[in-house]
């Protein structure tokens, strides 16, 4: 894994995506490997390599990822973040100017992954005020006072927004799965984050960048406390809400009082996400009465996911069960975290099975996901073996998160063992 991490996917992004002449990432490299310069630059995407560099980085402990993880920081930053009504611009046309100025608190979310992520690898300051500073936005603008949870999107000065699509594949509700899911990810590393700074009470970081210097990092405690409160909650919503308590699969739409809506869907990819990222916040808040209820939770979640599996290993996609239709495409993103969900039940609760499941899907994504030739993976597979070749090598959606992550995740994991 670290191996294809790094040749694989972290070198295609370095020699491939970087935008020397107007600063950034480029925005699309299409299936045919044709790379498309003036492709509007995605928040999702840029955070995404930010994330990716800066674990990276913490993890392989290489003054290349650093560079890149402070070359994407500092992008971002100057080009992503609102300065006059704070939050993270949907995205940029190719000069870095702001195209799409809706505020998505999914793309929210991101941001805070990432600058949370540079501030752990690095002690960084710059990274850890933004960082925290879009917690408070989050807070601030998407929180439901009266009902709970978080959510979807505003206009860019905080406005109601009629369309609150992640995307056009999305129903249009106002709550959704997939926004938690990726708001309960970057609090709990945010979380983990201040607790070790505060621990170690100045950063350790050696520098090697001269834009990245270490400081003393002084964090409030009534900060600390504040962000322990949010990842509580948010746990408290994944197990009391959206989990589905007669089927264990997480419903994936909402009205505002918690409704289910868009039918009876099931996405086995986000489902057995959501089962080690929940068992994660839990791990990362370290109270041992929340793990005796989510731990329970994390396992069912997970074998309800099951039902997404196929003999050779892999996961499709996604169903609904009202209309029948079955999306059995074999998606890149929903194998890398197939591996880390089972080979999560493996670690905490020695479920060989469990563990069975993992090795044959990292050995499905060996032998059909992965380019050997141009790098990177390819974005899916057809049912039928034959290869997607109408969706994006790198761009909006496709970019290396969530197979870095499995990479990055396993090569920790297994540390000492």
């Amino acid at each position: 894994m670290q191996d294809v991490v790094e040749s694989n996917i972290l070198r295609f992004w370095q020699d491939k995506m970087v935008d020397r002449e107007h600063g950034g990432f480029y925005g699309r490299i299409d299936a045919q490997e044709v790379l498309h310069k003036d492709a509007e630059k995605g928040a999702i995407l840029n955070a995404r390599i930010l994330w990716t560099f800066s674990a990276a980085y913490r993890v392989l402990r290489k003054p290349e990822y650093l560079e890149m993880a402070t070359y994407a920081k500092e992008y971002f930053i100057e080009h992503f973040i609102d300065k006059e009504y704070g939050g993270v611009y949907w995205s940029l046309d190719y000069l870095g100017n702001p195209l799409n100025t809706r505020k998505q608190f999914y793309a929210i979310g991101f941001a805070l992954y990432g600058m949370s992520e540079y501030a752990r690898a690095t002690g960084d300051r710059e990274a850890l005020e933004c960082a925290l500073q879009l917690y408070s936005c989050i807070e601030e603008h998407a929180l439901d006072h009266q009902y709970n949870g978080y959510i979807e999107a505003m206009t860019r000065d905080w406005q109601p927004i009629a369309d609150m699509r992640l995307s056009e594949l999305d129903a249009n509700f106002p709550k959704s799965q997939n926004t938690h899911l990726h708001i309960i990810e970057p609090y709990a590393n945010l979380y983990r984050c201040l607790s070790e700074l505060r621990a170690a009470e100045s950063c350790d970081y050696v520098p090697v960048i001269g834009s990245v210097l270490p400081v003393n990092v002084t964090v409030p405690q009534e900060t600390i406390n504040s962000v322990e409160a949010s990842l509580r909650n948010i746990i408290n919503i994944f197990t009391d809400k959206i989990l589905n308590p007669e089927t264990h699969h997480l419903d994936l739409f909402f009205e505002m009082d918690w409704t289910r809506g868009a039918g009876h869907l099931e996405s086995y990819g986000h489902d057995i996400e959501c089962s080690w990222l929940m068992h994660e916040a839990a791990l990362v808040l370290g109270d041992r009465d929340v793990l005796d209820k989510v731990e329970p939770i994390v396992r069912i979640v997970a074998q309800a996911s099951a039902k997404g599996l196929r003999p050779d290993g892999s996961m499709i996609h996604e169903a609904n069960l009202d209309t029948g239709h079955v999306d059995d495409d074999l998606h890149w993103w929903v194998q890398a975290e197939n591996v880390v969900g089972w080979f999560n039940l493996y670690q905490y609760f020695h479920d060989e099975d469990a563990l069975d499941k993992a090795v044959r899907c990292w050995q499905y994504i060996k032998d059909q996901l992965i380019d050997y030739e141009h790098g990177e993976w390819h974005w899916s597979r057809h049912p039928d073996g034959s290869l997607n070749t109408v969706d994006d090598k790198a761009g909006f959606w496709k970019c290396p998160y969530h197979n870095s992550r499995m990479c990055l995740e396993i090569i920790e994991r297994t540390e000492g063992m």
